[in-house]
């Protein structure tokens, strides 16, 4: 057996430093936060070579003592704590003191820094943990960073970082994620000389999603506030035209640190059921505010992931706020003639909203507007590349230009957010196409295919897709008497025997009287089978048997908590199996009869899967193809 012996302090810091700084992204990441605790109101971040050859993040913040600033770059050092208790009242985003080390082993270091207090900076530099000089210097108050050559002595974690372009969107993300969680602070982000992210700082969340993804998606978001217990959550979610093939665009923060949990992700989900299509997923930027003592955010090194206390409780919260704000919007998708044409961003699919084009015209055309307000109103912020020349990163200390710069901006913003909600207000105003004042003024022009209603209302010609509408309608009145249990049974001859594993045999005994309410009698037939010899009435004529099968799966696999409202929402899915269909030619009276029901329903706008029943096509759209308007 070889000798045990003491690592030295250079290779214990590179070890750590695998923990902390993954790739350039976790620098920004750290160096950041630092900047946030610090209390500044303006961040700068300046990357290039994907921030490999060089990352500049600089701000206003309060400083470093001059006589603190070597013993910042010392292990577990930091501020923010003093004792174990402290862990459980942190407001801090960093606390551990393993950012600056972590850095500073495995790059070359340069930081500037000036407290108000002082007359002048500090200048340090430390390579690869080693420190090679400390001198002072005239600097504005605040801190800059300067890392450069990172992982330059150790050669082989760069050989595994991705292409420049993809360690940069890698850092692009990041700093989304954290101007929105700070909407009161004014963030810029320069990628080889080009500005990628530009928020003005103005404290309204609203304001920062704009300028970060663009109008279409800030006029079509929802708000949700609301509070259960010891959670509170707020921020806005989009509607159903809104959607994406990944989670992507599920944003969340606890305490405004951006976190990925799958508690939130599948309660966000939960609650825009039967609002979108399977593996279509939402955009939300969602803050859930907590007390600290009954959430762990020191869970690992770089703070992604938390634990929660009492998750049911904050789950439910999410799942209802999110339902009731959809339930009460008229979510009728308006199309275009032309294609719907895909959202890009620099790294997943695309978003699947309409195109919309500018009309900013007379804003583009004048000369006496600033550049960085041309930038926002007229080229609308997309995390594609922008081919336009952009203005020079602002120096966090130049705080009275910038101020004007952000007054403009907010100003104008407004303005834009302000016209849209008149218009929302106009639109409103208007007759909901579902109301029973509404249904007088209905008039059915016609069926198209076989399969769609045309409906002229109110300058729109809308159109509804009979087989959705009947599967919705279907469903509602399932699941309604399921609940009420006043669901009736239909016997079948010969019964149906099935054979389950042990896990669905123990599941079937223990919510043998939720199978009864649903209208199934079923007797143990020896072994492992089972006859069932009554099913529920509006499945009869369906495969009893795979129906039954695929239930049990399913429900046997998650919390016996929620398997009843599992099985009522799989025999109602079941029944939408008995919804007139597409090429089926309905009467007029039968029509009329259908959106009568249709009108009835809580969430109308969507069938059980998620896909449209309604969409509209106004009348000057059409005018627009045929001309008419130029």
């Amino acid at each position: 057996m070889s000798d045990i012996l003491l690592l030295s302090q250079e290779t214990i810091d590179k070890i750590a430093a695998g923990e902390v700084v993954e790739r350039p992204a976790s620098v920004v990441k750290e160096l950041v936060e630092n900047a946030i605790d610090a209390k500044a109101s303006i961040i700068t971040i300046e990357i290039k070579k994907g921030g490999v050859s060089k990352i500049r993040v600089s701000d206003n913040g309060i400083g470093i003592m001059s006589n603190q600033v070597s013993k910042a770059f010392l292990r577990h050092s930091t501020s923010k704590i003093r004792d174990v208790s402290d862990l459980s009242y942190l407001k801090s985003l960093g606390f551990r003191g393993e950012a600056l080390s972590s850095i500073a082993a495995v790059s070359q270091v340069e930081l500037i820094t000036k407290t108000k207090e002082d007359v002048l900076g500090t200048r340090y530099v430390i390579e690869g943990g080693v420190e090679k000089s400390i001198e002072e210097i005239g600097a504005p108050n605040g801190t800059t960073f300067i890392v450069r050559n990172l992982f330059y002595n150790t050669l082989p974690r760069q050989k595994f970082l991705k292409s420049d372009k993809t360690e940069s969107n890698y850092i692009h993300d990041i700093v989304e994620k954290l101007a929105l969680s700070h909407p009161e602070i004014a963030f810029q982000l320069s990628i080889d000389g080009k500005t990628k992210v530009s928020t003005v700082g103005s404290s309204k969340l609203k304001d920062s999603i704009y300028q970060i993804f663009g109008k279409t998606i800030t006029s079509n978001l929802l708000e949700i506030d609301n509070s259960n217990g010891d959670y509170k959550i707020h921020g806005f979610i989009g509607d159903s035209i809104i959607s994406k093939g990944n989670r992507s665009f599920e944003i969340t923060f606890i305490n405004d640190r951006f976190v990925k949990s799958k508690i939130l992700c599948s309660a966000i989900e939960e609650g825009y059921k039967g609002y979108l299509m399977q593996h279509q997923y939402p955009f939300c930027v969602l803050f859930v505010d907590v007390d600290t003592n009954v959430v762990d955010v020191n869970v690992h090194p770089t703070k992604l992931e938390v634990r929660i206390d009492e998750p049911k409780v904050l789950s439910d919260l999410i799942t209802e706020s999110i339902y009731n704000a959809l339930n009460g919007v008229e979510d009728i998708r308006e199309e275009t003639i032309d294609d719907i044409s895909s959202y890009n961003d620099s790294v997943e699919e695309p978003l699947l909203i309409p195109k919309e084009k500018s009309k900013d015209v007379s804003l583009e055309e004048s000369s006496n507007i600033n550049p960085l307000i041309k930038k926002c109103l007229i080229k609308e912020p997309s995390i594609k590349e922008l081919p336009i020349k952009e203005p020079s990163i602002l120096e966090p200390y130049e705080e009275r230009k910038y101020e004007e710069v952000k007054q403009k901006i907010t100003d104008a913003i407004n303005g834009i957010v302000k016209e849209k909600e008149a218009k929302e207000v106009e639109k409103y105003d208007q007759l909901s196409f579902l109301s029973e004042e509404a249904k007088k003024n209905h008039r059915i022009i016609g069926q198209l295919f076989d399969t769609y209603w045309l409906v002229e209302f109110d300058d729109s010609l809308y159109i509804i897709d009979q087989h959705a509408a009947h599967e919705k309608v279907l469903y509602e009145k399932t699941l309604k008497l399921l609940k009420e249990k006043e669901m009736s049974s239909q016997t079948i001859s010969p019964p149906v025997v099935v054979t389950l594993s042990s896990k669905e045999e123990t599941f079937l005994n223990e919510n043998i009287d939720a199978f009864s309410d649903l209208g199934y009698k079923i007797e143990h037939f020896g072994g492992k089978e089972y006859a069932i010899s009554a099913i529920p009435y509006n499945i009869f004529g369906i495969d009893e048997k795979a129906l039954f099968l695929n239930m049990i799966a399913e429900c046997s696999d998650i919390n016996n908590a929620k398997s009843p409202q599992i099985m009522l929402e799989k025999i109602a899915s079941m029944s939408c199996k008995a919804a007139v269909k597409g090429n089926m030619k309905l009467s007029y009276e039968e029509s009329c009869e259908l959106i009568d029901d249709l009108m009835k329903l809580d969430n109308p706008f969507h069938c059980p899967h998620g896909r449209p029943t309604i969409i509209k096509m106004t009348k000057q759209e059409l005018e627009k193809k045929f001309r008419r308007i130029v």
